[in-house]
């Protein structure tokens, strides 16, 4: 069973989140600050958080920052309406999507179900791996390493990267790579596959892969050759 922590200052908002987890058969627990949540994810890590942007004190950009220096722990932000800019920060410091407020709770359901199916990793199938030059994929493990030094990425780009390498050679559209990564039942804007994509070209750059993720304008990405 999964575990989500549901991270808001809204004690209605977290019941509701909480009724429509365990309806959905995960465990859902509750946390009401950020300093609690950070508590809660050190004693008794969650496969997933729902976090709240907007939190007085310790906001959820700070705890997402804090829990991505240890963690890849998934991460679904929760933002109001008209705040474009924290839920592109959101993306950008490692958050996995988000859901904005107020919102449906099926759609909220379907969104921690699509992070979770891509964090337990892709079907058995595919569970040897890819590799491309240096650049080493293994969704069982749900590990990246380039020249055997291991790339710390998030279920979201992780997944970015999985469905660019299982087509090497191929030039995937944006429309193919959201697909591939999100499905057919969940809309997800360009802002947050660009940050996706900005989140893993700079990763990879920083291990010494300078050529990772390529744009082949009015086309779409592929990979390149990563070299070191």
């Amino acid at each position: 069973m999964h575990k989500i922590l549901i991270v808001d200052d809204d004690s209605h908002i977290r019941d509701v989140i909480s009724f429509a987890v365990e309806d959905a058969g995960m465990k859902a627990t509750q946390a009401a600050s950020g300093d609690t949540a950070l508590a809660s994810v050190m004693a008794n890590p969650p496969d997933l958080v729902i976090l709240d942007i907007g939190m007085p004190g310790k906001d959820g950009l700070e705890v997402c920052r804090t829990i991505r220096r240890n963690s890849d722990l998934p991460i679904l932000f929760l933002t109001a309406r008209g705040d474009e800019v924290d839920r592109v920060v959101g993306l950008e410091i490692g958050g996995d999507d988000y859901v904005t407020k107020p919102f449906s709770p099926r759609e909220l359901i379907a969104r921690v179900r699509a992070i979770l199916k891509r964090t337990n990793g892709p079907a058995p199938v595919e569970a040897a791996g890819f590799s491309h030059g240096q650049l080493v994929l293994d969704p069982d493990r749900h590990r990246c390493t380039f020249a055997g030094a291991e790339v710390h990425l998030t279920s979201s780009e992780f997944s970015v990267l999985a469905a660019l390498m299982r087509r090497p050679e191929n030039v995937l559209s944006r429309a193919q790579l959201l697909t591939s990564v999100y499905g057919n039942n969940i809309h997800v804007s360009d802002r947050t596959l660009d940050s996706h994509l900005r989140n893993l070209r700079q990763k990879l750059a920083e291990a010494g892969c300078t050529k990772g993720v390529r744009t082949v304008h009015g086309v779409g990405l592929r990979l390149d050759t990563c070299a070191s």
